[in-house]
C-alpha cells in the first residue's frame, strides 16, 4: 500500500462525526459573507443597473438622475474600471458592457449609503439601448451556426467499420434542460481598503485565488496587493467557481474609489436572472449494436447552451465527452462538441461539470433502444459493461482502473433492493392496476476524477504547531457545506497522531496558501487533504526525531497515537504538550508549508487523447416509482444505492454527499424545468422561472419513501488520501435511475416492448405525454408507432429505427 494511502493506528478518519460546523448551521451563529457586513462600520451598499432586454448596443447611459438621489453615493461605470474592464479568466466579460447580451445584464452598479438608496438610484438611471436580433433557443442557434469556443472531436476505432458490422443501427436527438443551482446564500461580497492599500475582500466563492486574480486586474494591481477570504458559503454546487470573480471585482473597485467597504448582495431574483446554470445540451447521436445487443459503434453530436460568453463551457464539453460512455466499453466512437452562443446568461460549473449531461446521453440511449433490441435495459447494460482484463480503454483512450468495481457495485444494489423479487411483485402490481404502473430501474456510474486541465491538479497547505501544543491548519479548499474542512481535521489529526479537538481550522485566505486551485471537480478532498497530510508529515518527522531523543531510542521507532509517543516495546511516554514544548526549546520550526501535485496524468487537449483522471469513482443506484396514469404524476417508492468512495475519510460526511447529490441529480431529471420568453414580444429573452414558486425544487415530499445508502466495503483507492476517493459530484448521476424507472412505468401503459421517448425534465406533464404514446402504440402496426418509438411532448426530438 502506499504512503500516501496507509492509514497509521488508531486513526482519526474513517470516524463518523457531524459537520465541524453543524452546531453553528442549525443555532444560527455561522457566519456567512454578509453577516460581516453588520460587523464592519460605514458601508456602502451596491445594486446593479439592470437592462431588460436580451441583445443591444448601449447608446446613451446617463448616471446624472441616480446621483441625484438621496443617499447615493457615486455610480460606477467602466470609465472608473484602472485595469483591465473584465470579469473573466477568456476575457469575453466585459464588467462594465457597452453591450447587453442577456436579458437582465448589468451594464452599471449604484453605491448608496443604504441598500433602498442604492434600489432608488438604480432605478433612475437612464439607458438608451439600439436593440440588435437575439438567439435565445438552443435549437435556434444551432441553425443559425452561432458557436464560439473549441469544437473538440473524440475518436476511437474505426467507426465506419463499426456500423458495418452492427446488425441493428438506430438514431436520434434528444435535447435536455439546463439546472438553476440554487444554493442558499446567494452572490456575496464584500470589500475593503485597509491602511497599506491592501485591498481585502470577503467574496463567497469556490476559488478564492482567481477571485484574487480578477480583482487585481480590474484594479490593476498586482495580486499580493488583493488578499481574499472565503469563510463559508451557503451553497456552491459549481456556481460560485467563476461567476463571484465580477461581482467581488465591483465591491473592490467601489471600495478603492471611495475609500469605504462596499457590500454586493444579489437577492434572488438577480441572482436567478444575473448568474450562470448548468448547460442544457442538444445530441444527435447514431448508434450500431451487434445481434447480442453489445455496442459496435457511436456517432454523436453534442452542443452545450453556453449563453454568452465562455465562461468554464470548454472544460464543461470537454468533460461531457469524456463521459458519455459512463460504464459502457465503445470500441469505435466519434463524438463531436460544440458551444452555441445565445443570448443568454453565460453558463457555468455545476456538480458534475458536464459528466452528467454527456453520462445522460447514453444512458437514455440504452434506455430508448433496449426494448428495440427484445432486451431488458438491465440486461443491456450489463452486457455493455468495461470488463477487467480486457484491454479496453475509454474513447480517450484511459485504461479503466478497477473496472470489476461496476459488476461489483451494481450486484451488490440489485441484492440490497432485492430487484428480481421486485420485478415480479411489480409485474403483479401493473397487471392489477390499469391506471396506476410501477416501475424500476437499475444504474450504474463510472465517473473520472480530476481536473482535465491538468496544472489545476495541485494543493497546498500551511500547518502551524504552538508552543502549548493546539494546531492551526490553512489549506486552499473552501467550504460550503460539503463537509471538505472536517476532513480535513480528521486528515491533519489523523497524520499528527493527535486528537482531533486539539486541532483548529482557519479560514480559506489567499495570503496563507496561493494560487490555489477551485474547490471543485470533486478533487477538494483529494488535493488539500495530500496537501494537508504532507505538511503535517513534515511537522511529525521532526518531532520524531526530538520524542526519539527524549526516549532514547531512533526515531524511526517512535510512534504518536492518540497524543502520546511511545517507542516500539517500550514503556516510558511522553505527551504532545511535552513534546511540542521541547521541540520549542531545541528551536525546531513548528510550521510547515505542504504541497501534493496528481501525478500520473497527461491530456492533449488537440487530440483528445491521453488519461486526464487519476481514478473513476463508481456507483450503482436501483429505484422504484409509481406513476398516476391520468395526471402523470408520481412519487418516488425506493432507492438503493451501492457508491465508491474507497475508504470513506468521514462516513458520515460521505453518505450524506449522496444522498444529497442523488436529490439534486433528481431535481434536475424529473423536477427542475427552466423555461425563458423564446417569444418576439418586449420580455424576449426573459426567464420565466425565475423564483421558487415557478422553479419546482425538490422537497420533502419527493424524497424516496425508502432510501438506502451503502458505501462499497474494501474499496481502497491506491495513491489518494488516505485510500479514500472523491464523493461530491459522482452520485449526482445516480438519479438516472429515477428517470429510467419512469421510462419503465410508462411503458407499462402500452404493450409489451414499447420504447418509450421520455423528455428530461421528466416533469409529470413529460411522464403523462410519454404515458399517452404509449397507450397510442397498442392501436400501431408491432405495437410501436411508425417511427419505432413511443414519443411523448416535450424537449426530445425524432427518433428513427434501421437494421444494418
Amino acid at each position: 500500500m502506499s504512503q500516501l494511502s496507509q492509514r497509521p493506528e488508531k486513526p482519526v478518519v474513517g470516524v463518523s462525526m457531524p459537520h465541524e460546523s453543524a452546531v453553528q448551521h442549525v443555532t444560527g451563529a455561522a457566519l456567512y459573507t454578509d453577516d460581516l457586513v453588520h460587523r464592519t462600520k460605514d458601508v456602502l451598499h451596491a445594486y446593479p443597473v439592470q437592462v431588460m432586454k436580451a441583445h443591444g448596443r448601449i447608446s446613451r447611459l446617463d448616471t446624472g438622475p441616480a446621483l441625484a438621489v438621496p443617499g447615493v453615493v457615486r455610480v460606477l461605470t467602466g470609465a472608473d474600471v484602472p485595469g483591465v474592464n473584465d470579469a473573466g479568466m477568456k476575457h469575453d466579460e466585459p464588467l462594465f458592457p457597452d453591450t447587453v447580451m442577456f436579458h437582465g445584464h448589468a451594464v452599471a452598479w449604484v453605491l448608496g449609503e443604504t441598500l433602498e438608496a442604492a434600489r432608488l438610484g438604480a432605478a433612475a438611471v437612464e439607458v438608451d439601448l439600439d436593440e440588435q436580433p437575439s438567439l435565445i433557443a438552443l435549437r435556434d442557434a444551432i441553425a443559425a451556426e452561432s458557436f464560439h469556443g473549441a469544437r473538440p472531436v473524440m475518436l476511437t476505432g474505426d467507426i465506419d467499420a463499426g456500423f458495418a458490422d452492427s446488425a441493428h443501427v438506430f438514431s436520434g436527438e434528444f435535447e435536455f434542460s439546463d439546472q438553476e443551482h440554487f444554493y442558499l446564500e446567494t452572490h456575496a461580497a464584500l470589500a475593503l481598503v485597509d491602511e497599506s492599500g491592501q485591498v481585502f475582500v470577503q467574496s463567497s466563492t469556490q476559488h478564492p485565488s482567481e477571485t484574487q486574480e480578477i480583482v487585481a486586474h480590474v484594479l490593476g494591481l498586482h495580486s499580493h496587493e488583493v488578499t481574499v477570504q472565503c469563510l463559508r458559503m451557503g451553497g456552491g454546487f459549481g456556481g460560485k467557481e467563476m461567476q463571484p470573480h465580477g461581482f467581488a471585482a465591483v465591491a473592490a473597485l467601489g471600495a478603492r474609489l471611495t475609500g469605504r467597504p462596499v457590500r454586493v448582495r444579489l437577492n434572488r431574483t438577480q441572482d436567478l436572472t444575473m448568474s450562470g446554470k448548468r448547460h442544457g445540451f442538444h445530441a444527435e447521436w447514431r448508434i450500431g449494436f451487434d445481434a447480442e445487443g453489445r455496442i459496435q459503434a457511436l456517432d454523436a453530436t453534442l452542443s452545450a447552451d453556453g449563453g454568452w460568453s465562455l465562461d468554464l463551457s470548454e472544460p464543461v464539453v470537454a468533460r461531457a465527452l469524456c463521459h458519455i460512455d459512463n460504464t459502457y466499453w465503445i470500441p469505435n466512437a466519434r463524438v463531436a462538441g460544440r458551444i452555441a452562443r445565445t443570448n443568454k446568461v453565460s453558463n457555468t460549473a455545476f456538480r458534475g461539470f458536464g459528466g452528467p449531461q454527456g453520462m445522460l446521453v447514453i444512458e437514455d440511449i440504452m434506455g430508448r433502444c433496449a426494448p428495440l433490441l427484445g432486451l431488458d435495459p438491465m440486461e443491456l447494460r450489463e452486457r455493455n459493461f468495461y470488463r477487467p482484463g480486457q484491454g479496453q480503454t475509454t474513447p480517450y483512450g484511459q485504461p479503466v482502473t478497477h473496472s470489476e468495481r461496476i459488476s461489483t457495485v451494481w450486484q451488490q444494489v440489485r441484492a440490497d433492493g432485492r430487484v428480481a423479487d421486485r420485478h415480479r411483485e411489480i409485474a403483479a402490481f401493473n397487471a392489477a392496476h390499469p391506471n396506476t404502473k410501477r416501475g424500476l430501474a437499475v444504474t450504474g456510474i463510472k465517473f473520472g476524477i480530476s481536473f482535465n486541465l491538468t496544472a489545476f491538479n495541485q494543493g497546498g497547505a500551511l500547518v502551524l504547531i504552538y508552543k502549548d501544543g493546539s494546531v492551526l491548519i490553512n489549506h486552499g479548499g473552501t467550504e460550503m457545506g460539503q463537509g471538505l474542512h472536517t476532513k480535513m481535521l480528521q486528515v491533519a489529526a489523523t497524520t499528527l497522531g493527535i486528537p482531533l479537538h486539539q486541532v483548529r481550522l482557519a479560514p480559506t485566505r489567499t495570503d496563507k496558501v496561493p494560487n490555489t486551485s477551485a474547490t471543485a471537480a470533486s478533487a477538494g478532498a483529494d488535493l488539500n487533504g495530500a496537501a494537508v497530510k504532507n505538511a503535517c508529515e513534515q511537522l511529525r518527522e521532526r518531532l520524531l526525531r526530538v520524542a526519539g531523543g527524549r526516549l532514547g531510542t531512533n526515531a524511526s521507532d517512535v510512534r504518536i497515537v492518540e497524543g502520546v509517543a511511545r517507542a516500539l516495546g517500550g514503556d516510558e511516554e511522553l505527551a504532545w504538550d511535552d513534546l511540542v514544548r521541547t521541540a520549542y526549546l531545541q528551536r525546531v520550526q513548528l510550521s510547515a508549508a505542504g504541497f501534493y501535485r496528481t501525478e500520473g496524468l497527461h491530456w492533449d487537449a488537440k487530440a483528445f487523447r491521453g488519461s486526464p483522471f487519476k481514478y473513476f469513482s463508481y456507483g450503482a443506484a436501483a429505484a422504484e416509482v409509481e406513476v398516476d396514469g391520468f395526471t402523470g404524476a408520481y412519487r418516488i417508492r425506493r432507492v438503493d444505492i451501492v457508491h465508491d468512495v474507497g475508504d470513506s475519510l468521514s462516513p458520515m460526511i460521505d453518505i450524506g454527499q449522496v444522498e444529497g447529490g442523488f436529490v439534486q441529480g433528481a431535481g434536475w431529471l424529473t423536477l427542475e424545468d427552466m423555461r425563458w420568453d423564446t417569444g418576439d414580444g418586449p420580455g424576449r429573452g426573459r426567464l420565466l422561472t425565475q423564483a421558487a414558486s415557478t422553479y419546482k425544487l425538490p422537497s420533502f415530499s419527493e424524497m424516496p419513501e425508502e432510501f438506502h445508502v451503502r458505501l462499497l466495503e474494501n474499496a481502497t483507492e491506491e495513491g489518494a488520501v488516505y485510500g479514500s476517493k472523491a464523493v461530491g459530484e459522482p452520485p449526482l448521476m445516480l438519479a438516472f435511475s429515477v428517470r429510467e424507472a419512469l421510462r419503465q412505468a410508462a411503458a407499462a401503459f402500452g404493450p409489451a416492448g414499447v420504447s418509450v421517448e421520455l423528455a428530461s425534465p421528466a416533469t409529470p406533464e413529460a411522464v403523462y405525454w410519454a404515458i399517452e404514446a404509449s397507450r397510442r402504440a397498442a392501436g400501431s402496426p408491432n405495437g410501436h408507432p411508425g417511427d419505432g418509438f413511443a414519443t411523448g411532448a416535450g424537449r426530445t426530438g425524432a427518433a428513427a429505427l434501421s437494421g444494418a
